[in-house]
C-alpha cells in the first residue's frame, strides 16, 4: 500500500499541531496529539496526556484511512506530492468529504491545473471562514502544484 512521505507527514503534523493533553476541537471532540479523536475505550489510556513519539504513533495509524481513502476514490496517476496533499486534505476532513467533492472529480479528469483554487473552497468552520484552514489548503496547493 502507498503511504504518505515525510513531506506530507510534516504538513499534517504542522496544520494540526500537538498537544500532549486532552483537548475539544473544533467541533467539540476530544482529541490529543496531531489530531487524534479520543474513541471511548481509550479515555482512560490518554488521563495522563502522551508525548511525541506515542503522538506521531498515532498520526501513522490514523492517516492510514486517509491513505486508503486516497488510493480508492482517485483513478489517476499521483506523484508523491499530489498524494500527500490529498491526504493531508482527507485526513483534515474525512474520506466522505474528498469522496462527494468536485475536487476529486477534477483530479480524476487530470485536471491538475484546477486543484489549488478548487481546494481553496474548503476553508470553512462553523459557518465562518478559517484562517488556519485557509493557511492549509493553500501550502496543500502548493504542495500539489510541485
Amino acid at each position: 500500500m502507498r503511504h504518505v512521505t515525510a513531506n506530507g507527514l510534516n504538513l499534517i503534523k504542522q496544520f494540526e499541531g500537538f498537544s500532549n493533553k486532552i483537548y475539544l476541537d473544533s467541533a467539540g471532540l476530544q482529541t490529543i496529539g496531531y489530531g487524534h479523536l479520543i474513541l471511548q475505550h481509550e479515555k482512560k489510556l490518554f488521563k495522563s496526556g502522551i508525548n511525541a513519539t506515542i503522538a506521531e504513533d498515532l498520526l501513522r495509524r490514523d492517516i492510514v484511512i486517509a491513505e486508503r481513502a486516497v488510493i480508492r476514490l482517485i483513478d489517476t496517476y499521483l506523484n508523491n506530492n499530489q498524494f500527500d496533499a490529498l491526504t493531508s486534505f482527507a485526513f483534515n476532513l474525512g474520506a466522505a468529504s474528498l469522496q462527494r467533492s468536485t475536487l476529486r472529480r477534477i483530479v480524476n479528469r487530470g485536471e491538475h491545473e484546477l486543484v489549488p483554487s478548487e481546494l481553496i473552497k474548503w476553508v470553512w468552520a462553523g459557518g465562518k471562514k478559517s484562517l488556519g484552514l485557509l493557511r492549509r489548503r493553500i501550502a496543500e496547493g502548493e504542495l500539489y502544484m510541485t
